[in-house]
C-alpha cells in the first residue's frame, strides 16, 4: 500500500475522490470520474485505460497492475461512495480526450439527445457496443456519461466503446450519416427502413421524445400492439441497435 495509515474520511484524497463521485463539474475540472468495483476497475485496466489511483476498504483487494493503492479507515468508503452498501474497492480514472474527428468514415453511431436517465445511458452504451455501434454521441442535456450510475449500468461497455459529445445533429450529417430520429407516432415502422446506409440513431429524451426541433432526416417507430405509449428509451434504443445489426448481417451474407 501506498500510505501507512487508513486514509480518514477528512484526508484531501478522501475528500477528492468524494467530489468527483459527486459533482459532473469537478470530473470535468480534472478530466478524472470514479470506478466503483474490481469487476468495472479490472475491465477498465483491461481495456487499456489510466488508473491514477485505488482506495481499498477493510477487506478489500486492489486490481493489480492499475496504480497507486491507498488504504481507507473504516466507514470512509460508505460515506464516499455512490451507493448505499459500496463495494470495497473506488478507482480514479482519467478521461480520454475524444472528438468526432477521431472516427474514420462511421457507419453506425448510437445518438443519445437528451437523454436524463443514468441508467438509460448506460443501457444505452451497453446496447449499442453490443450490437457493433462505433460509437455513441451525446447531445446537449443529456447526463454525463461518466457518472458513477452511467459507469455501473454500462456493465464495462463504456470502456469499449467510444463515448463523444456534445454534438449536434448537424456534425453528424457533416460526417455523412443519415441521421434518423425516433418517434413513437410517426415514421416508417423501423423494419422497414434500411439501416446498411451509413446511419446516426437517434433516441430521446424520456419524457418528451426526440425533439422537433432537431434536424433529422428521417423518422422511424416501433409499432406496439399493446397499450403503451411508449416503450423505455434504452428499450427502445436496444432494439434499433440490433435491428442496424440483423439487416447489415443479412445484407453481408446476400453480397
Amino acid at each position: 500500500m501506498s500510505q501507512h495509515e487508513p486514509l480518514g474520511f477528512g484526508h484531501p484524497k478522501v475528500q477528492r475522490l468524494r467530489r468527483l463521485v459527486g459533482r459532473r463539474s469537478a470530473r470535468y475540472d480534472e478530466g478524472a470520474f470514479v470506478i466503483e468495483g474490481p469487476g468495472l476497475i479490472a475491465e477498465a485496466v483491461a481495456a487499456g485505460w489510466s488508473i491514477e489511483a485505488q482506495f481499498v476498504a477493510p477487506g478489500g483487494t486492489p486490481v493489480y497492475g492499475a496504480s497507486q493503492v491507498f488504504e481507507l479507515g473504516v466507514g470512509v468508503i460508505e460515506r464516499v461512495a455512490s451507493t448505499e452498501t459500496p463495494q470495497p474497492l473506488l478507482a480514479i480514472a482519467a478521461m480520454p480526450a475524444r472528438s468526432l474527428g477521431d472516427l474514420v468514415r462511421p457507419t453506425f453511431i448510437a445518438v443519445a439527445a437528451a437523454i436524463a436517465d443514468p441508467g438509460n445511458l448506460g443501457t444505452i452504451l451497453r446496447s449499442a457496443e453490443a450490437a457493433g455501434a462505433e460509437a455513441v454521441v451525446t447531445l446537449a442535456g443529456t447526463v454525463d456519461c461518466y457518472s458513477p450510475k452511467v459507469v455501473r449500468s454500462s456493465a464495462g461497455a463504456l470502456f469499449h466503446i467510444p463515448v463523444i459529445g456534445p454534438a449536434t445533429p448537424a456534425d453528424l450529417s457533416a460526417m455523412g450519416l443519415i441521421v434518423v430520429g425516433t418517434s413513437s407516432h410517426e415514421g416508417v415502422a423501423y423494419s422497414e427502413f434500411d439501416w446498411t446506409q451509413p446511419v446516426a440513431v437517434m433516441v430521446g429524451n424520456e419524457a418528451h421524445g426526440v425533439s422537433d426541433d432537431l434536424a433529422v432526416d428521417a423518422r422511424v417507430t416501433i409499432p406496439h400492439r399493446g397499450r403503451a405509449e411508449s416503450l423505455n428509451v434504452a428499450m427502445a434504443a436496444t432494439i434499433l441497435c440490433f435491428e442496424v445489426a440483423r439487416q447489415r448481417t443479412h445484407h453481408a451474407s446476400r453480397s
